[in-house]
């Protein structure tokens, strides 16, 4: 057995021996925590100079370099001897040097550098047109989104991708860690969640009518005498098969006529296919879209939630969760909207709306504390640079209760707010306000609030009619700096109540059957919730706009890449 290893491992080896021998790269932030500890030792390192600068009358030149793995730099220098200094100071230039650590001069910020003794590879930049500027000089983030495929590089849009990478990991070890189970959702539905109306339609009856309308261009549909002429030589071929047939010749003469006729009979058949062929999107006797003519034979949408889908895994496996992009229409142009953005949905079976509240604040919790243990140089950048609070806002999430109040106290607080006049008019039965959300737990409590029992007519289908017939089991997470950053309920698991419910948000059963033959199969108590990817990110970093804080977004307008 090990020979036969040894043999195939052998023959795998001899099957690279054609490719450059891998590189043993180090990380820049193993270099800088090992510190002079590692100070003597040869390495590779690669990354972007982020700024550079000749000294000693052009005898070497010092590189800033960053590759990604962490906010610092490290200190890079480099003999003219080594290299030309001209095709490396560039910002932006990448490198790949191997070198040998050292401890820099006393009196030096930095407690590593680098000495290099080869250039192995060198990415040149024109520094002419390079978009990013040198060193201090800064770009706003609103100048950066018009170089999204660039703006990676900067010190800000890197550290929110780390602590956004350390969200998503963390996401996934908490649900593992509490026994869910991942559960990859579709992105193309035929289900509107919300019932809002607000969905991207996915379609290919644009691309099919331009395709039809340059085909009837190129090749115009036929005339009715062009077919009639084409069925006068089937009835001719017909004729002729017959004649053959009554005059018995031979099986070589009629199979020779046949297969005219049945060619003539093909040449009808296309051609009446193609007289039916109009420009435009097909439509249905009383004007409608005929999607029946579209890619699924009806219509479909981009997601607004995978949490329908993932409730029917719910129904089988207990406890699942689904962590996707999902998508709305809706022309917002405010900070805290994007047409595509990413959502953290569990979904628990045997779970009521106590469960669900008990989950979601231990899974905020656990996000929190994870970043304080995980990123703490990153949320550090973002203290310095952009909330001065935000360390402190982490800490105090990850180890307070939050508070628990329904709807209607909430109100009854809002109403009676003295100090602070609300855009929005305070009353029973509206959908709180951003403004409302934040004063509650800024103001009033100074810690995530959760309301809990919300109104019927404010919110979805799905969630479970309380007793009273007023409200539903639904809840909110707001937390200070966003708002509402979870929204869940309990969902609704009796069949008649669900129908009514669907019925009365003014949507179709027809769509649902499949979601109600969950409450007729073994129906459960099941709840669940929905984290906004972005809105923690915004809440963690304190940045102010959550088109920062998404490698790539998409907005009313804007689309790149």
């Amino acid at each position: 057995m090990a020979a036969d290893a040894a043999a195939a491992a052998m023959a795998a080896a001899s099957l690279c021996d054609d490719l450059e021998p891998a590189t043993a790269r180090t990380r820049i932030r193993d270099v800088l925590a090992a510190g002079t500890a590692r100070a003597g030792d040869r390495v590779v390192v690669g990354g972007w100079v982020r700024t550079g600068r000749e000294q000693g009358k052009g005898s070497f030149a010092f590189l800033e370099l960053s590759d990604g793995s962490c906010a610092a730099t490290l200190q890079v220098i480099v003999d003219a001897a080594v290299h030309p200094l001209a095709r490396l100071t560039a910002t932006g230039t990448s490198v790949l040097v191997e070198g040998d650590i050292k401890e820099p001069p006393e009196g030096t910020k930095q407690n590593v550098e680098l000495k290099v003794s080869r250039v192995l590879e060198v990415g040149e930049v024109d520094a002419a047109v390079y978009p990013l500027p040198k060193g201090k000089v800064k770009l706003t983030l609103e100048k950066l989104r018009d170089v999204v495929h660039l703006r990676s590089r900067t010190n800000t849009i890197g550290a929110v991708a780390r602590i956004r990478h350390q969200l998503a990991y963390a996401s996934h070890t908490f649900f593992d860690e509490n026994g869910f189970l991942y559960v990859h959702t579709p992105i193309i539905t035929t289900s509107d969640c919300e019932g809002a109306g607000e969905m991207f339609q996915v379609t290919t009856l644009f691309s099919q009518a331009e395709k039809t309308e340059k085909e009837l261009r190129e090749n115009p549909a036929p005339s009715d005498s062009e077919i009639e002429a084409a069925k006068f030589l089937v009835k001719e071929r017909g004729d002729a098969v017959a004649q053959l047939k009554a005059a018995k010749a031979s099986k070589q003469k009629i199979s020779a006529a046949v297969d005219e006729l049945n060619r003539a009979k093909e040449i009808v058949s296309k051609l009446e296919e193609r007289s039916k062929l109009k420009p435009g999107i097909p439509l249905r006797d009383d004007g409608s879209i005929a999607f029946e003519n579209d890619f699924f034979k009806r219509q479909a949408f981009l997601t607004v939630s995978g949490q329908l889908q993932v409730e029917t895994y719910a129904c089988a496996l207990s406890s699942v969760y689904t962590f996707g992009p999902t998508f709305r229409a809706e022309n917002s142009h405010t900070s805290r909207h994007l047409a595509e953005f990413w959502m953290v949905e569990p979904e628990i079976a045997f779970a009521n709306l106590q469960d669900d509240m008990n989950c979601a604040e231990k899974y905020v919790q656990y996000l929190c504390k994870w970043l304080l243990d995980h990123c703490r140089e990153d949320m550090e950048f973002m203290v310095k640079n952009y909330d001065k609070s935000a360390i402190e806002r982490l800490e105090l999430v990850s180890s307070t209760p939050f508070v628990r109040i329904s709807y209607t106290k909430a109100v009854e607080l809002l109403k009676n707010v003295t100090d602070k006049k609300f855009d929005n008019k305070v009353e029973w039965g509206i959908d709180l306000a951003s403004e409302h959300e934040r004063y509650l737990t800024e103001d009033i409590f100074k810690k995530p609030v959760i309301v809990y029992n919300y109104p019927k007519g404010i919110k979805a289908f799905y969630m479970r009619l309380n007793d009273d017939d007023k409200t539903v089991a639904a809840m909110d997470v707001l937390v200070p700096k966003v708002g509402e950053l979870i929204g869940g309920s309990q969902r609704e698991e009796r069949l008649d109540v669900l129908k009514q419910r669907i019925l009365d948000a003014g949507l179709p059963l027809e769509p649902y059957e499949w979601y109600l033959d969950l409450r007729r199969f073994g129906s459960v108590k099941h709840s669940g919730f929905g984290l906004g990817f972005e809105r923690m990110i915004l809440f963690a970093t304190g940045m102010e706009n959550i088109r920062d804080v998404i490698p790539f977004p998409r907005y009313p307008g804007r689309a790149d890449l």
